[in-house]
């Protein structure tokens, strides 16, 4: 791995410990601020829809303008509104705020991961693109402990997080890299990739959903269970870290076997140890945070397994649009996410969360049984290899080692299988 990979790679390490601080920061200060569940859910929410935002949006940015003066403005806005959480503590302004930081951080995210792709080729780009997945769960993982280095009820740790997104700015900045191109790409329709792969895209959609809630109300939902600062901290990354270890070993079994059965497991799987979560939860009983490593482990691979099921129906050439497409289709599932989890919240107690989680679960893994007797498996040495896979930008797609850079884009009909 060359020294600039390493270089981009710190710089938005340390900018995403910053944003995994914010994250769970903004929830614990909506607690503290007495906003309802419902108000906080919609504000997590808001970090997706600027995600969506930003994907169409950032890169006709990067193209008039260029990587390095984007890169600099989406890291000063994303730093500026993270002191703007702490100074104007209001819903509405939170709403906002939250939805230009989402632009800001897959803007950010579009800058580093083109510059990868310019970097690396032939066989490295599944090492590289294996890498960079794991080390943003590692570094969203390790902003969690950071709760523990101020009052969250002041502007201290706004300012730390707003001071990490800027120090990542600078290896980044500094790196002697050329600008690459960012072309203009189109996204399947939603009904393309229904027609090519129902399973894989209704996957992304309920992966999004529950990632989404987890990501959003999570530290709301530490917060309403009374657990203290270290706890929540603890849940967090104990999850994020199970996602970051158990993906490799779900990934190998959704190689060797029919990849719907492993998706249809896994659903179940999360389903019930989400289930189990809120049993824990109603009867104040030890074992959350094993719970949690485990529940980690299962719904972060959902997303990674929707995408390799997609790849094994369509021809490798629209491999990167199909990619760019479930993206967006997982955002949706992101921002409904928080929503339902407020709503569920609301109604019932803290417990809605992940009562929330195991009905989406649930419905996935009936789906997957239904799509089972729809059609045949194709055969397993025709599958695509497991990657794991974080969302992150589409940008990151153009490293997987199952892209073809020259995609084309008819989606209409299925490969054979």
């Amino acid at each position: 791995m060359s020294p600039t990979i390493l270089i981009l790679l710190s710089g938005l390490g340390v900018l995403l410990v910053g944003m995994g601080l914010l994250g769970t920061l903004l929830g614990v200060r909506a607690t503290l601020a007495s906003f309802s569940n419902i108000e906080t859910g919609l504000i997590m929410a808001g970090y997706y829809a600027g995600y969506v935002v930003g994907t169409l949006l950032a890169p006709r940015l990067i193209r008039n303008v260029g990587h390095i003066r984007c890169f600099s403005a989406f890291a000063a806005l994303g730093a500026a509104s993270s002191l703007a959480f702490g100074l104007m503590v209001d819903p509405w302004v939170w709403l906002v705020l939250r939805i230009i930081s989402g632009l800001c951080v897959v803007g950010l995210y579009m800058v580093v991961e083109s510059w990868l792709n310019e970097q690396i080729a032939g066989p490295s780009r599944g090492r590289v693109f294996s890498f960079y997945m794991m080390s943003t769960l590692v570094a969203l993982g390790a902003g969690q402990f950071l709760l523990l280095f101020g009052d969250t009820s002041e502007l201290t740790l706004f300012a730390l997080a707003a001071i990490l997104i800027s120090l990542g700015v600078v290896p980044v900045a500094l790196a002697r890299v050329h600008e690459p191109r960012i072309e203009k790409g189109e996204s399947p329709h939603f009904w393309q990739l229904m027609q090519a792969a129902p399973l894989g895209t209704v996957g992304a959609l309920f992966a999004g959903l529950v990632n989404g809630s987890f990501w959003g109300m999570t530290p709301v939902f530490g917060q309403r269970l009374a657990l203290g600062l270290d706890q929540i901290a603890i849940l967090m990354s104990a999850t994020i870290l199970g996602g970051a270890l158990l993906q490799w070993p779900i990934g190998h079994l959704s190689d060797r076997y029919d990849r719907r059965n492993i998706l249809i497991i896994v659903s179940f799987a999360t389903a019930i140890v989400a289930a189990v979560s809120a049993f824990i939860v109603l009867r104040s009983m030890p074992g959350l945070m094993p719970s949690a490593f485990v529940y980690g482990g299962l719904m972060f691979s959902l997303y990674g397994i929707s995408v390799a099921h997609t790849y094994d129906h369509i021809e490798p050439g629209q491999a990167l649009e199909a990619t760019r497409g479930l993206i967006l289709i997982y955002g949706l599932g992101a921002f409904s996410g928080p929503l339902l989890a407020g709503v569920a919240m609301d109604s019932i107690g803290p417990v809605g969360l992940p009562v929330v989680a195991a009905t989406t679960a649930a419905l996935l893994a009936l789906f997957g049984l239904y799509r089972v007797t729809r059609r045949a498996s194709p055969p397993l040495d025709e599958q695509t290899e497991f990657v794991p896979m974080v969302r992150t930008s589409p940008m990151a797609m153009e490293m997987h080692p199952d892209v073809d850079m020259e995609p084309e884009l008819d989606l209409q009909q299925p490969k054979e299988s």
